[in-house]
This record gives structure tokens, C-alpha cells and sequence, in this order.
């Protein structure tokens, strides 16, 4: 396996910091959707690779043979890893982005809608 640099994580928060800057000028949604999915993914996406990260952070601090065990580490690493489970619990996002995806596939066009 390759070796992870903070570099290589900063780049992907980048990444994360320009998608939002992007959804902040009002594309349009079907682009937006297309660039929203892959986060949301029920197998890979951001939630579940966030959980997965966490839990193996907690992982390895526990099973490092330099880690002091104490009760004040075991109340961190609890916390990290209710963190863990609260973020996957979040891979059900891909439900509503799929119930989103078929609105606005439906949704009439600005200049037929008679919402104003």
C-alpha cells in the first residue's frame, strides 16, 4: 500500500471546500446530483469511509504496542468510535438523494411552473 500523506488528505478536503464553493453558485441540479452522488454512495461513499476511517484510527492507537492504555484512552477511543457509527449511520443519505433524483426528474421546467 502506498503511504498516505496529510498532503493527500488536505487534497481531498480541498476537494470537498470546491464542491462546496460550487454548489454555493446555484449550478445546475442535475450536475450537482452527478457530483453529490459518489459522496453518498451506500457502499463507498463518504459516510461509510468515514465510519470505516475512524474505527481503524481507534484501531490503531489501541493496538499500538507504544500506547499507553489508561481509562482517560479507552473513553477517547469510545468516543471515536460512537463518532464512527453515528457517520455510517448517515448511508442512508443515498435514499434521499435517489427520492431527489426522481422529483426533479419530474419536476416541470421554470417557464411551464406555475409556482409564482
Amino acid at each position: 500500500m502506498t503511504v498516505l500523506t496529510a498532503d493527500d488528505i488536505r487534497t481531498a478536503t480541498d476537494t470537498l471546500a470546491r464542491l462546496t464553493e460550487y454548489l454555493r453558485d446555484t449550478p445546475d441540479p442535475g450536475q450537482a446530483l452527478a457530483l453529490i452522488e459518489p459522496l453518498l454512495d451506500e457502499y463507498t461513499g463518504l459516510p461509510i469511509q468515514l465510519g470505516d476511517t475512524l474505527r481503524a484510527f481507534a484501531r490503531a492507537i489501541l493496538d499500538h504496542p507504544d500506547t499507553h492504555h489508561s481509562p482517560a484512552l479507552h473513553t477517547l477511543i469510545a468516543e471515536l468510535r460512537t463518532a464512527a457509527w453515528q457517520q455510517t449511520d448517515q448511508y442512508d443519505l443515498h435514499y434521499t438523494l435517489d427520492e431527489l433524483k426522481a422529483l426533479l426528474t419530474k419536476a416541470p421546467t421554470q417557464e411551464h411552473c406555475s409556482c409564482r
